[in-house]
């Protein structure tokens, strides 16, 4: 096992050329959930090139993809991100998810078949709001794995994914337009719909458990300001500890949407974005594995403090996480003060601190895989696990 660590990590430093050019062009092109058709295509031409049997438009998705490689009965699973933040980039540093993930296929490659395992690449569109994941995981395509894995960038280090369950919707408000000054008592006023409804919010926060969180943008407002704004859109987001939390949290926060659209008679439209992202379940045995490689690297991990909160990101890799044994460290790129979802972190990606985390987050995956392999008992449980729920995805 030894050896085939030592091999793996040789193979990503010789090509870590490749490897940190990919997360920098991917870095120097963003594109938005479902329009990531350069970087999936630049991701499966590099995987292809590694000897991965690449199969594109997974279920039907254009910017999906299944790559694999092995023979073994032991199937695991490493996801790829690589949408971009709407007028941010990659202010969540996709861009490195990415680009690791290739790097430990390519460093598994050679050595599949001695593991006796079958490791598949999954190349998961939307991430930021479009659950891509879950679109995948309702149509099957991570049928017949047995465990799954992804690392994160943040500000820090951090080993233990604990987001928010999440919910994504559109808002829409539809009223009547009339001119502002000659026949205003003729309209009926969007905006004063979203007004009411984002007072009874900011109200409502006060009532509120611990742990969860509220927050949108209008998107449209109107069209002119003196004409009486006929429809009003929004995006909001809805945060609870789990699933089950956020049901009742969506619930209370409808009221107060329809508390806007009976204030001034306009007619509401909620719609969901996507199916809602759950909480995480963390696979402890491996965790302890991936932390135990990552501390090998050098990497240390932060347990305490405010900027450690990124752990706390909603992701729909939760999903993953309750049909599958998974998990979703966090790897700092030295970035703070900047933090996720700022310019600021968006150039801290493709920093010489940004390229060690993806070379050393490539190889803490590549040898939990082989821990993960190589471990009889834990192998005999992924291969064995019968207590596998579809919680929240059905």
């Amino acid at each position: 096992m030894k050896n085939l660590k030592e091999v793996a990590a040789s193979r990503i430093d010789g090509l870590s050329g490749r490897i940190l050019g990919l997360s920098h062009r991917i870095h120097a092109n963003p594109e938005p959930g479902w329009q990531e058709h350069q970087a999936a295509g630049w991701l499966t031409g590099e995987l292809a090139g590694f000897g991965y049997e690449v199969h594109r438009d997974l279920c039907g998705f254009p910017t999906a993809f299944s790559a694999g490689v092995g023979r073994g009965p032991l199937q695991l699973a490493i996801c790829a991100e690589y949408d971009a933040l709407p007028g941010l980039g990659h202010a969540c540093g996709h861009n490195i998810i990415a680009a690791a993930a290739v790097g430990a296929a390519a460093a598994l490659a050679p050595i599949a078949d001695a593991l006796d395992v079958r490791i598949t690449v999954f190349g998961t569109p939307a991430e930021e709001g479009g659950g891509g994941k879950i679109e995948l995981l309702e149509r099957g395509a991570f049928d017949g794995q047995h465990a799954a894995m992804m690392v994160h960038p943040g500000p820090l280090d951090v080993a233990r994914a604990e987001p928010f369950a999440v919910s994504h919707s559109r808002i829409r408000y539809r009223g009547k337009a009339a001119h502002a000054a000659a026949y205003p008592e003729r309209g009926v006023n969007a905006a004063d719909a979203f007004t009411v409804a984002q007072v009874a919010i900011g109200l409502l926060r006060q009532q509120l458990e611990g742990g969860t969180r509220v927050h949108g943008v209008l998107t449209n407002g109107g069209e002119a300001p003196n004409a009486i704004p006929e429809v009003t859109e929004g995006r909001w987001y809805v945060r609870a500890g789990s699933l089950a939390e956020l049901d009742v949290l969506e619930e209370r926060v409808r009221r107060c949407f329809e508390a806007g659209a009976l204030a001034t008679g306009c007619d509401l439209d909620i719609e969901a974005e996507s199916r809602p992202y759950s909480e995480f379940r963390t696979d402890e045995d491996l965790l302890a594995l991936y932390v135990g490689n990552a501390l090998r690297l050098g990497r240390t991990f932060a347990d305490s403090g405010p900027d450690m909160r990124m752990n706390r990101a909603s992701t729909d890799m939760g999903n993953v996480s309750l049909v599958l044994p998974a998990i979703h460290p966090y790897i700092g790129i030295g970035s703070l003060p900047a933090v996720n979802h700022q310019k600021e972190f968006a150039e801290h990606c493709v920093t010489a601190a940004a390229d060690r985390a993806v070379l050393d987050a490539a190889k803490a995956m590549a040898w939990t895989c082989i821990d993960a392999a190589s471990d009889a008992g834990l192998r005999e449980r992924l291969l064995s696990d019968d207590e596998k729920e579809v919680l929240g995805v059905g």
